[in-house]
């Protein structure tokens, strides 16, 4: 069997809300990507044979095979298919594995793996919520309902039962947070993400391009401190979850494009990172974001790696509480994790995250000349992705 590598790794800076990238329509967002892609590694753009793109809300802008709108509103031809999946946040990690599994089987050579979210334009929970105000139910069927005993399926009360499960207070959360915060501003003025980030015009309302480029994460808050964190309000009465100890919701669309040994030869390109490891879990959905624990138990003992041969982890910050457990429970080292600051700073555009942390963990494994890597995420339903990385 072939073996599967990243020739190249992109990703927009993350948009706040109403903010830098609220102008771009997700189809033209996406497409900024896949033309980058091409032009990093300076291919033909006929030679992709498949572009897989996660989307989490696929409604309004992003419905209709969002991937195959990105293809036909990019400079790849019209051969070039596009498919769009949803493993919620999970969503362009799975796209990383379908995309390996593609050409680590022979039936293609070159796979571009891409995720998008405009959290602006189509925001959080519009394919259920206009569904149910349109009279079209929701997606909890009867027998969900007697397996689960009509639990109401939420992260934000999964994250609260996370912190307990796991003995954390708010300050902790708060604490991990303002880390996350001071690593990013730390990475940015550093230039740690000056590689991987695709510069691109700020669009007015009008979605015409001002002069004003995004290059910068715009979530980062470069005067954030543990009083400010601790001023904001509790999600819930009694809780520990706030907004500020939470990933922000964010606009951004991300990918990579994976190659096999042919590819490689065809593309006369040098391989970042051999992609070493990739499973799937599901898990309990009512605590919903465990998954990521027994994930990687798994995933280590499938690839022989103890969680010491591992140099850099990424562990999407959904909310303070996820790395934080996932720190405890596996006894990693916390300066190997998200070192460059992670979604409480830089943002969560949901089913782009996946190729998001993926971008990012490639480059930072290049700029410490670290070998293995280790991605996971929490998602929906109670289920997480991992992936380990070989950095060449």
């Amino acid at each position: 069997m072939s073996e599967a590598y990243i020739v190249a790794a992109v990703r927009t800076a993350g948009g706040r809300r109403d903010g830098r990238l609220a102008g771009w329509h997700p189809v033209e967002l996406s497409a900024q990507v896949l033309n980058a892609l091409v032009d990093r590694t300076g291919i033909d753009p006929a030679l992709v044979e498949d572009v897989i793109m996660g989307c989490v809300s696929q409604v309004g802008e992003q419905s209709t095979n969002v991937a195959r709108n990105a293809v036909m509103a990019s400079k790849l031809p019209e051969s070039v298919p596009g498919t769009s999946l949803d493993r919620q946040c999970g969503s362009s990690q799975q796209a990383v594995h379908f995309a390996a599994q593609a050409v680590m089987s022979g039936s293609m050579d070159v796979v571009i793996a891409a995720g998008v979210e405009s959290m602006t334009r189509v925001p959080m929970f519009s394919p259920s919520s206009l569904a149910q105000k349109a009279g079209l139910g929701y997606y909890q069927s009867e027998s969900i309902n007697r397996r689960y005993n009509d639990v109401v399926f939420s992260q934000f009360v999964g994250a609260e039962m996370m912190a307990k499960k796991y003995g954390f207070v708010r300050e902790d959360l708060d604490r991990f947070a303002l880390q996350s915060h001071q690593r990013a501003i730390a990475a940015t003025q550093a230039g740690a993400f000056d590689a991987e980030i695709l510069a691109l015009p700020v669009r007015n309302a009008e979605g015409v391009d001002t002069d004003d480029i995004h290059q910068v994460d715009e979530g980062i808050r470069f005067d954030a401190s543990l009083e400010s964190i601790g001023n904001v309000k509790l999600l819930q009465e009694g809780g520990v979850i706030s907004a500020a100890n939470a990933s922000q919701i964010c606009d951004g669309a991300t990918g990579v494009m994976v190659v096999n040994e042919r590819g490689l030869k065809a593309l006369g390109v040098k391989p970042m990172a051999r992609i070493h490891h990739m499973s799937v879990i599901g898990h309990d959905p009512v605590i919903m974001l465990e998954a990521p624990i027994p994930a990687t138990e798994r995933a280590l003992k499938k690839a022989g790696l103890k969680i010491d041969d591992i140099d850099l982890y990424e562990v999407n910050e959904a909310f303070a509480s996820v790395p934080l457990a996932w720190l405890k429970a596996l006894g990693a080292d916390a300066d190997r994790l998200n070192v460059n600051g992670g979604a409480i700073a830089l943002g969560h555009p949901l089913g782009g995250s996946g190729t998001k942390l993926m971008t990012t963990l490639i480059h930072a494994l290049g700029a410490r000349g670290k070998r293995y890597g280790l991605q996971t995420m929490c998602e929906g339903g109670g289920m997480a992705n991992v992936t380990i990385v070989e950095r060449l």
